[in-house]
């Protein structure tokens, strides 16, 4: 007995299927520059660390500055040279710096960097140009509570007279105090109050070592839409560019589509098992429906079972495993041509997944939905 009457595996003749695409919006990216700067009378920095958070940093940043964005973050000054390179020529600031601190190219590229201990900032101070040279913008970061980098308040009173030293040689030109708020997710300024404490306590211990006014920034994205009080003089937004309140408080934009055609449609009988393991076995006859994406596209392969896309305005199921390549959707009584285009997560709403409902059915967060579309999905600008 033949399991699979196949409904339909090649598409019409002479039309080719488009693969796997995430298109982004920067329509969508500029709306959430709005919304933040309508909650703010701080400057805003767009943060495009991850690709843009897998939207491609360039389209973001320039969509981000175009609607008002004054300065741009980044993971390492590499990522900021890409943006140099773009032709961006607002401020930009690398702050965590995985492969360490290339006192040159920050210099050649006017990246500023941000430095979060003595023994880091000591260095820096030793790498940077010659006497006389143009000194690297520095933001000295501080510990407000996280203990994942920054200097602790003990250490603060070294911390800022070397600075100072640096700062007086013109080694290094001391621009800003940064540091990172740890609650900003529950939306309530009651958590915040501690880390706004230990800033202004560390903006108090840099002006005792010398300092005159420098730039303070505290908040990202959850304190920048919920607690005036963590915004100082900047704002960082990260997720929010691309439709991310981890908060939860503000509705925000999503700025990216996926969508992906339908390979391979087939009739299955009741009983049919589906995928690796066979984990899912149809309960009736029905249409499954297979698209070229899996875990290896950055499709989670732990999902719930409310997992779905959208395919002709309507919601049907992801059943059986992710595979690395592919996922199969049950379609029912309808069945789906080859080349009929499938919409993994969108900002339109309705019977289109959003991918805040695809953290929740992978027990995960928005942001590593959208981090994890890999590489061979293509991208393309709306």
């Amino acid at each position: 007995m033949t399991l699979f009457r196949t409904t339909s595996s090649v598409t019409a003749a002479g039309i080719q299927m488009h693969g796997p695409m995430l298109q982004v919006l920067p329509v969508a990216v500029a709306a959430n520059i709005r919304r933040v700067r309508a909650r703010t009378d701080a400057r805003i920095m767009a943060v495009v660390k991850a690709d843009g958070y897998g939207h491609g940093a360039v389209t973001v940043a320039r969509a981000a500055v175009t609607a008002g964005a004054e300065q741009l973050g980044v993971t390492d000054i590499a990522e900021g040279s890409v943006l140099r390179a773009a032709g961006l020529t607002v401020p930009i600031l690398a702050w965590l710096h995985p492969s360490g601190i290339d006192a040159a190219r920050a210099a050649a590229d006017r990246i500023d960097v941000a430095v979060g201990s003595v023994d880091e900032l000591r260095q820096l101070i030793l790498d940077a140009g010659p006497l006389g040279d143009p000194g690297i913008r520095v933001h000295l970061g501080i510990d407000t509570g996280m203990a994942r980098g920054g200097c602790p308040s003990e250490q603060w009173d070294d911390f800022f007279r070397l600075a100072r030293a640096g700062h007086g040689l013109g080694r290094i030109e001391v621009v800003a105090i940064m540091g990172h708020l740890p609650l900003a997710d529950h939306a309530d300024p009651g958590h915040n109050a501690a880390a706004v404490v230990r800033m202004n306590a560390a903006v108090a211990a840099a002006h005792a070592a010398g300092f005159g006014r420098l730039l303070v920034h505290l908040a990202a994205t959850s304190g920048a839409l919920t607690d005036r009080t963590t915004h100082f003089h900047l704002v960082r937004i990260g997720a929010g560019l691309v439709g991310i309140d981890p908060s939860g408080a503000v509705a925000l934009s999503g700025a990216s589509r996926l969508t992906a055609p339908i390979v391979h449609t087939a009739l299955a009988p009741k009983g049919t098992p589906v995928g690796y393991g066979g984990i899912h076995v149809t309960d009736r006859e029905t249409h499954l429906s297979v698209i070229g994406l899996g875990y290896a596209d950055g499709i989670p392969r732990g999902l719930s079972a409310n997992a779905a896309v959208e395919i002709g305005g309507r919601r049907h199921r992801i059943v059986g495993r992710v595979s690395m390549d592919q996922i199969v959707i049950d379609t029912g009584a309808e069945a789906f041509p080859n080349g009929t285009t499938a919409t993994v997560f969108g900002p339109d709403g309705g019977a289109v997944p959003s991918i805040h409902e695809w953290a929740d059915w992978a027990a995960t967060i928005p942001h590593t939905i959208v981090t994890g579309i890999g590489s061979r999905v293509k991208r393309s600008i709306a």
